[in-house]
């Protein structure tokens, strides 16, 4: 089945179940029936579903079953947050002494969690240049676990060369990680270009009309084959004293290692499980994801294409304008456009704000993927704990404003931002 079937169709037994929407299964805990059954659920001899909700329930699994199929994935790991789903990926794999290597061009959130959260727990984070991956082979040491990158950076809207990346990556036997939450699987999959790794806010263009937050883990196809014997992995490959001895790499679970390691360890420990009625929104979300994402992607480039035309703006960052540094790794790597985010500089903070002031259709909000369309002037907030330095390095300038476009008319959306503009020039 193609990707808009699946979203509305996998996975989910309508025969048995009799209703057509999937069911919001609200339980914390669950009937073993007996106690062998009970005891060998905790010895996990009976997978993740139905022994207590922090570490899987009914509904959370449609989900995860769900985008793993949209991804290309076999196993996915729904999370509290998009945040917690990056946090997890790190620490499935990285403890004191270890150290990652990231793109510097990243959402703020994420940056702070790389650069204060991480090294307070002695995980040293080391960072590269989207645009020279060549620069990742001389960060890697023996204690090197994963390359971390966006597949649309946020908001500086650069791409990655996957393929350079990946091939790097292999040479060094090390795990790739990437934030799909901008593109979606519906405009990128990342785990068929050869990413091991897809983690997602589920909050930003799953859900579509920002009512929930949530995150998403997903790993690819026979990843246990790069984990097994790697030294750089021992967390799956020695010993799990929690589980009598338990080795990750050689349980019957393997086929979704990564995740199914994060669930029964991380999960289990530090609880930054998902609602099972986040999950059902979730869901929801998934099912009209890829007509979402057209209407969004045609309505940004429209938008970005009338940006290149204003006296007011200086630059315009969007992949599929043929001025972008960006266009070629777009027409390579994304398929029915780069999704919602644009963004755009204009002389200096002053004119910014004048600009995000006066709009009435945007909505000065600190999200993205959303229905509505939203303005953001990132340096003052979604990067505001970032230093001139850092600031400079992800490409963010005090003059740069970030649009999420939405699903609105786009003539309504560009004469909104033809007022404001108007404005901001007397």
């Amino acid at each position: 089945m193609q990707q808009d079937t699946l979203a509305i169709h996998s996975e989910y037994q309508k025969e048995s179940q009799t209703t057509m929407n999937i069911p919001i299964l609200m339980s914390t805990a669950y009937n073993f029936g007996t106690t062998d059954f009970a005891a060998s659920s905790f010895n996990l001899e009976q997978g993740t579903d139905n022994v207590y909700t922090r570490v899987g329930n009914p509904t959370n699994a449609m989900l995860e079953k769900r985008i793993a199929a949209l991804e290309g994935g076999s196993g996915a790991l729904a999370t509290s947050s998009g945040m917690s789903s990056i946090f997890y990926s790190i620490l499935n794999i990285a403890q004191a002494g270890d150290n990652i290597i990231s793109s510097n061009q990243l959402y703020g959130g994420t940056i702070t969690l790389f650069t204060q959260t991480l090294k307070k727990l002695g995980i040293k984070v080391k960072f590269f240049d989207v645009e020279k991956p060549e620069e990742i082979e001389s960060l890697v040491d023996e204690d090197t676990k994963c390359v971390f990158f966006e597949t649309i950076s946020n908001p500086s809207i650069d791409l990655p060369d996957f393929e350079k990346i990946v091939q790097v990556a292999n040479k060094f036997n090390l795990l790739t990680i990437v934030d799909n939450t901008v593109a979606s699987p519906t405009l990128c999959q990342p785990l068929l270009l050869g990413v091991d790794i897809v983690v997602h806010s589920a909050s930003k263009y799953i859900n579509g009309q920002g009512s929930a937050i949530g995150g998403l883990i997903v790993e690819r196809e026979n990843l246990v084959e790069k984990i097994k014997g790697n030294f750089r992995y021992n967390f799956f490959n020695e010993p799990e004293p929690s589980y009598k001895g338990l080795i990750f790499s050689d349980c019957p679970a393997t086929p979704i290692l990564f995740t199914f390691r994060a669930r029964m360890v991380l999960l289990r420990d530090t609880g930054g499980c998902l609602s099972p009625f986040n999950s059902w929104i979730f869901i929801q979300g998934l099912e009209t994801l890829s007509i979402r994402m057209k209407k969004h992607s045609d309505n940004a480039l429209k938008i970005a294409l009338w940006l290149e035309e204003q006296e007011i703006v200086k630059k315009v960052n969007y992949p599929f304008l043929k001025s972008s540094k960006s266009y070629d790794l777009a027409k390579k790597y994304f398929k029915d456009g780069a999704s919602g985010l644009i963004s755009f500089e204009v002389e200096n903070l002053e004119t910014a704000k004048t600009i995000l002031d006066n709009v009435k259709v945007f909505s000065i909000v600190a999200n993205i993927g959303d229905s509505k369309s939203i303005i953001n002037h990132s340096a003052s907030t979604t990067h505001n704990q970032l230093s001139l330095e850092e600031l400079e390095k992800a490409g963010i300038s005090e003059g740069l404003i970030r649009l999420s476009i939405g699903i609105e008319n786009c003539n309504d959306l560009i004469s909104d931002l033809q007022q404001a503009f108007q404005l901001a020039k007397k």
